[in-house]
């Protein structure tokens, strides 16, 4: 990695594919005190969120047929508040439980190791992964974990199907033949499968604030980053879809908080069932398939990039993964807190008596901002030449984007605040020759992030009354809010609007 890596919208946008000469339409509130880390958290959140509204404002004003792409705000105190979005929820004023007890650091024989265990089938396979009964406590399973290496924690777990990484360093991560290969790829994978017509799209009447409106999205993701991405393309008008297997629920206060926009389904895809019908009518009429499982785990079902390209040629495919499609861990699974620990973050953030973490599941909401932008981009590219088209984005790739500035110098990536002057600076209307156009403090000599009211809302909803984290994608003065709350999982009808 080299500083000209560092997060920056600019980096990020030509990983995309997009029109350098679109940057200076893009104008930032810098915000001190939003997503304060060592590592430049701040700056990748901001990067992330402006490459996935430019890329809608594009989208925007080709469908609106406006002569230029509409201006690009972001505010740091918008994007730190949708960058823990899940802590911020509130049902009926009772606060989400976002962490199990079983999800947690461990100290081991010779280092540190994380666990996730969040979901009642990856305890049990993390307790039967030790030898331990289903009920056994926190103080069990430290005492076990006590006794043996981290590395053979790691390897034990993953091969009986739960989840735990041992504590790396990022010279480790750098070493290791998994980190060798995330390194090796861009920061987005993307590309065409096969040759479809160009996409036709109704035009938009002047108003380019729905860039995705008449895009049919199935949306087969779970967690977060995936979620994150769909409930952005539901928030730019596009019908989304969120279809799961019915004996696999996803944590009800973790759907809420993504399910913004969207309607939820279940669907047994497995052979010769009814439901399967069903889901390939859907297939047969969707522009966009977005998938968050592991790699490999949809192929039997047909929904590999290539098999779609074959069954639904001129289909958008977006792949979501934890560490890549490549590498010995190409088909694990992962989640944000087990990549941190893997790739150095934990180490960096953390102290000599225990690993850190970031201020938010950055690497989670920042993947799912470029995934959603990637789709964007996708469409777009497809108006113009055809063709099936598929965005791989991953939770690891975009670590190593995060500590690209810590390789370059702790803090480097500031450079891109740097470059647009400090907030005094920019009170003062210098912008420093940014190549994001000028910033902005509205109007103060110190912009900061303290209280998130402003970028708070409530509203009713079948669930209750909801208190949520506004979305931080902002062009053309809005969107300002999606068009529906979350509801129950799984209730809605499996069909199109």
């Amino acid at each position: 990695m080299t500083h000209s890596d560092a997060p920056t919208t600019e980096f990020a946008w030509t990983a995309l594919g997009g029109d350098l000469g679109l940057l200076p339409g893009l104008a930032a509130v810098v915000r001190s005190g939003a997503l304060e880390a060592r590592l430049p958290v701040r700056e990748l959140a901001r990067a992330c969120v402006g490459a996935c509204a430019l890329a809608a404002a594009e989208l925007g004003a080709r469908r609106a047929g406006l002569a230029e792409v509409p201006e690009v705000r972001v505010d740091d105190g918008a994007v730190a508040t949708a960058f823990v979005s899940e802590r911020h929820l509130l049902v009926d004023g009772r606060a989400p439980v976002t962490f199990a007890p079983l999800s947690r650091f461990w100290r081991t024989a010779d280092g540190w190791v994380r666990t996730h265990a969040n979901y009642p089938h990856h305890r049990a396979r993390l307790l039967g992964a030790l030898g331990l009964p289903d009920d056994a406590s926190v103080e069990a399973v430290a005492g076990c974990l006590a006794e043996r290496p981290a590395v053979e924690v790691e390897d034990a777990v993953y091969a009986a199907g739960g989840l735990a990484v041992a504590l790396r360093t990022p010279e480790e991560w750098a070493r290791h033949e998994q980190g060798a290969a995330v390194a090796g790829q861009p920061l987005v994978e993307r590309g065409a499968l096969g040759s479809a017509v160009p996409r036709r799209l109704p035009p938009l009447a002047g108003d380019p604030l729905s860039p995705a409106a008449g895009l049919r999205v199935l949306d087969l993701t779970r967690v977060i980053a995936g979620p994150v991405a769909t409930r952005t393309l539901a928030l730019l008008g596009a019908d989304v879809l969120r279809v799961d297997p019915p004996g696999l629920p996803e944590l009800a206060d973790q759907h809420t908080d993504t399910g913004f926009g969207k309607r939820s389904a279940t669907l047994d895809l497995t052979a010769g069932h009814h439901d399967r019908q069903v889901f390939e009518e859907l297939l047969a009429s969707a522009d966009v398939v977005v998938t968050g499982y592991r790699p490999g785990a949809l192929d039997r079902f047909g929904l590999s990039a290539e098999a779609l390209a074959e069954r639904r040629p001129g289909i958008v495919v977006g792949q979501l993964s934890a560490w890549g499609v490549y590498g010995p861990w190409g088909r694990r699974r992962g989640f944000d807190s087990l990549v941190q620990v893997a790739t150095g973050i934990a180490s960096i953030e953390g102290s000599e008596e225990k690993p850190g973490a970031l201020p938010a599941q950055a690497l989670d909401h920042g993947t799912g901002y470029l995934l959603a932008a990637g789709v964007l981009r996708a469409v777009t590219e497809g108006l113009d030449e055809g063709g099936t088209r598929f965005v791989r984005p991953a939770l690891a790739r975009t670590a190593a984007w995060l500590t690209a500035g810590d390789a370059a110098g702790r803090g480097g990536a500031t450079a891109e605040a740097s470059r647009s002057g400090t907030t005094a600076a920019a009170a003062s209307g210098s912008s420093e020759g940014s190549s994001e156009g000028s910033y902005s403090d509205s109007g103060s000599a110190e912009a900061s992030y303290g209280d998130p009211a402003p970028w708070l809302a409530e509203a009713d909803s079948a669930l209750g009354r909801l208190r949520y984290a506004l979305p931080p994608v902002s062009f053309a003065g809005g969107p300002g809010d999606w068009s529906r709350p979350p509801g129950p999982w799984g209730a809605d009808s499996p069909r199109w609007v």
